[in-house]
């Protein structure tokens, strides 16, 4: 599925010896690896994920909260790439996964758009610290991990193909591949009128291509000289034309970059001000707009960010080959642990609930296979707090090329789905279809549920269910009842 594909763990009969401390306390010979591999696979993690210290700052930052204040770009900033830092490293550390973190899309823009018009931005934040401790609760107590291992694995895979899905989705939509048309139908078209008409998308496309050759003639490192290579000529080419950014104030540039426009900056290094770590109000919500309202907001924020963050581990746990036959990859519980501290790290730092990305892929797609990678990314994400300016010189529609090489590879866990029993089939392809159609991961996961749940119950399958997983999509059938349940609430 990846790359380079994963190797096998080395039988009882002729175990791998590990070469020093580092070796051993990774487990990076006993699955296959290399240090080198390790290094490569963090560091193409980094550069796909990285785009995050920009766009996560743009979406928290647009939104004033109900007493007017906005969060300051800067600083944002800043507390993104030490919340990612901090969160992937230990990660590494402590689950010896490849799975880096940062701030989740769908919660910060939930927190945006929804939360921030009836609460202060620092109460929005102690809402998601709330949703950690609940998760860490969940997580410490087994009931995490006995709701994963309720779900079928048929479900579980068709998670992992919908993850691959949804983020060629993003790499389309981010290079300016895919577009919105402004009409009903259809509501997504090519490009520009129907044409690769920008040299932004022109050059994902020829990076797309060229990384595509490299993965399939197997090229070590085939990923991250796609991505350096498309960045060269993007820097190259912007500075012939200058074509600019895509919006500037109120100007609108199509033929401009995206999120990040690649040119060297002025200024290499800044100091980091970290003003917003500790700005938030634990129980400031529960007073502003009432103890049922907030609580169905942190509702929400649980079942997006419990959800989210299973699909993820499950589609990447497949992806690098540590996953058994059940699903199951080693050391589960502190990894759930762990993804839940990186929802109340997020909340204290006000950078919005962290959680794995499945960006990750592409380090794993390079070879990754342990939390060596880890280390790596969440110290390049750690200098890049110093270095914001340099970190935004690959462009979105270079960096949009390694996530639709990583959507193709995910894709091939369809073959070990059994089709042709229908009753499985329907919400296989339920799960695969709404997670890039809602952009949701967890919209995916919970459709996929109550259909699963639904028709396996009329083809008098009941029996074969377990208990938790009825519990389960009774409260995603909540979940996406939310809107209407808070009107009434309100009213």
């Amino acid at each position: 599925m990846s790359a380079v594909p994963p190797s096998p763990v080395p039988s009882p009969e002729a175990p791998a010896e590990p070469r020093g401390a580092v070796d051993r306390f990774f487990e990076i010979t006993r699955r296959g690896s290399t240090v080198a591999a390790e290094v490569r696979g963090g560091v193409v993690t980094f550069v796909t994920m990285a785009y995050i210290v920009i766009l996560n700052p743009i979406i928290l930052s647009t939104t004033a909260d109900i007493d007017g204040t906005r969060l300051d770009f800067a600083q944002l900033s800043a507390a993104t790439g030490l919340t990612a830092a901090v969160m992937t490293i230990l990660f590494g550390l402590v689950a010896r996964l490849p799975f880096g973190f940062a701030a989740g899309l769908g919660i910060n823009a939930f927190l945006a758009f929804s939360v921030v018009g009836e609460v202060t931005w620092a109460e929005a934040m102690g809402l998601v610290v709330i949703n950690g401790l609940i998760i860490v609760l969940l997580s410490a107590t087994g009931l995490r991990r006995m709701i994963f291992d309720a779900v079928p694995m048929q479900l579980k895979l068709a998670i992992t193909v919908g993850i691959g899905l949804f983020i060629a989705f993003i790499g389309l939509v981010n290079a300016g591949f895919t577009t919105a048309t402004g009409s009903d139908s259809p509501p997504v078209g090519l490009g520009v009128g129907g044409s690769v008409a920008t040299i932004p998308t022109l050059i994902f496309v020829v990076t797309l291509l060229l990384t595509a050759i490299l993965v399939g003639l197997k090229v070590k490192g085939g990923i991250l000289i796609g991505l350096v290579t498309g960045t060269v000529i993007a820097v190259v080419v912007e500075a012939i034309w200058h074509l600019g950014p895509k919006v500037s104030g109120d100007t609108v540039n199509p033929g401009g970059w995206g999120l990040t426009e690649p040119k060297l900056p002025e200024q290499l290094l800044a100091v980091p001000d970290l003003s917003l770590v500790g700005q938030v109000d634990l129980f400031g919500a529960f007073g502003r707009i009432g103890v049922l309202a907030a609580l169905m907001l942190v509702f929400t924020l649980v079942f997006t960010n419990f959800f989210d963050a299973m699909g993820t581990l499950t589609g990447l746990s497949k992806e690098a080959g540590l996953a058994d036959a059940d699903g199951n990859f080693p050391r589960l519980k502190s990894a759930l642990i762990v993804e839940g501290v990186g929802a109340v790290a997020g909340g204290l730092t006000s950078g919005s609930s962290n959680t794995v990305f499945i960006e990750s892929g592409a380090g794993i797609g390079e070879g990754a296979r342990t939390g060596l990678a880890n280390i790596v990314t969440g110290l390049l994400f750690a200098v890049a707090m110093f270095f914001t300016p340099l970190v935004s010189i690959v462009p979105t529609e270079v960096a949009a090329a390694a996530l639709v090489i990583v959507g193709a590879l995910m894709m091939s866990q369809i073959r070990h789905i059994d089709l042709t029993d229908f009753t499985a089939l329907f919400p296989v392809f339920v799960t695969v279809t709404v997670m890039p159609m809602t952009y949701s991961i967890a919209n995916g996961i919970g459709a996929g549920f109550i259909s699963w749940v639904l028709i396996r119950s009329f083809a008098g399958k009941a029996r074969e269910i377990s208990p938790l997983l009825w519990i389960v999509t009774a409260g995603f059938v909540v979940f996406f009842a939310r809107g209407p349940i808070e009107a009434l609430l309100a009213g």
